[in-house]
């Protein structure tokens, strides 16, 4: 997404006390509203591991005028949080100078959990072109601590190397790894058996082209791709535009294929695909509502009952910075809203956040 220097991206409502600090549950036994993290927790990824939880990572924060680097939190039903504090506590040697991290992704496979993650080098592997690093990290369990491979997976000018996301195939085998932003297309590139490094002769296929002059606006940049594979589709998620700041008008679209490498086809350009306030079809299926402002940079979850859920960030317009100082539309807090689909499509309800109490998920 585009980012803001470290020293403007909001400091954490979130205090910790101790390395555990608990979010209050949802009075109302069996439903929830939004938010249900209410602290900067942006770009969060979720994943459920064998002990019953789900476990959230997200970019870096400042709490109690410490840096996290990863964020981890920890709930038994996607609705009370417990944040545990920093998932990478140890920066990587190649990355130990500098405090940019950024968007995690982390899957399990066996008894190693990897996480998938961008930084920015330090100067001694950088020059005046050279920007964000993919990187990887693993673990033995879903709380870490994350140690990184010792070198970067990849690194390129400005933002384009950021928000990795990986995804076997269940077609084909093969461990794929989706990423991009920084005015580019999104990417996929096969991982090797290792999943530390790229499959030896592979190359980067582009999937989701910028539109640079969108009328939605939201397509001039495009980033934040989260793939999940539904009755013989690929469906790719993904964010739009500004995340924060002043010109913050993130949304999150979709578009889906028969094959997990491409090519996709836009909700746009789908029968009876959603307008926007421009009059014009746009593949946005969450866009800001109500107090909720910016929402983007999801990740896809299934609860017990087989309901789709979407988790992401979004700016609360009450509280839109932490401090005075920071810059506005900065302080990203996690919200989860169910997906309904409709016509091979999904969408969420109202095209936005929800304002209202809602049932929650079932967790067994």
């Amino acid at each position: 997404m585009l980012r803001l220097p470290p020293t403007l991206i909001a400091v954490a409502a979130l205090a910790l006390s101790s390395c555990a600090t608990p979010v209050a549950r949802s009075p109302v036994a069996g439903t929830y509203a939004n938010p249900v993290l209410n602290a900067d927790f942006p770009d969060p990824a979720v994943l459920k591991a064998p002990d019953g939880f789900y476990y959230a990572y997200a970019t870096q924060t400042e709490i109690g005028g410490k840096w996290v680097n990863i964020q981890l939190a920890r709930s038994p039903d996607l609705v009370t949080w417990q944040h545990l504090g920093d998932a990478l506590p140890a920066r990587p040697g190649w990355a130990s100078k500098t405090q940019d991290f950024w968007a995690p992704h982390v899957a399990r496979h066996g008894d190693t959990y990897y996480m998938y993650y961008s930084a920015k080098p330090d100067a001694a592997l950088s020059d005046d072109k050279r920007g964000l690093c993919l990187a990887v990290a693993t673990a033995g369990g879903p709380l870490g601590p994350f140690v990184d491979i010792g070198k970067p997976l990849q690194c390129g000018e400005g933002f384009v190397n950021i928000d990795p996301m990986s995804f076997d195939d269940p077609a084909t085998g093969k461990r794929l790894l989706y990423w991009g932003s920084g005015f580019r297309p999104i990417k996929v590139q096969e991982l090797a058996p290792d999943r530390l490094s790229f499959a030896p002769g592979s190359k980067p296929v582009d999937l989701v082209p910028i539109i640079k002059d969108d009328p939605n606006q939201y397509e001039r940049l495009v980033e934040g791709a989260w793939v999940i594979r539904r009755g013989g589709w690929y469906y790719m998620f993904y964010s739009g535009n500004n995340c924060c700041g002043r010109e913050a008008n993130y949304a999150v679209l979709v578009a889906r294929s028969r094959s997990a490498t491409g090519p996709f086809q836009k909700l746009a350009s789908a029968t009876g695909a959603p307008t926007s306030a421009t009059g014009a079809a746009t593949s946005a299926i969450l866009e800001k509502r109500g107090i909720w402002f910016a929402p983007g940079h999801n990740a896809i979850i299934t609860d017990a009952a087989g309901q789709d859920w979407m988790v992401y960030h979004a700016v609360d317009v009450r509280r839109a910075r932490t401090k005075a100082a920071d810059a506005v539309n900065t302080r990203r807090i996690m919200l989860i809203d169910p997906i309904v689909w409709r016509d091979g499509w999904p969408r969420i309800e109202n095209n936005g956040p929800s304002t209202e109490r809602k049932r929650a998920p079932r967790v067994r």
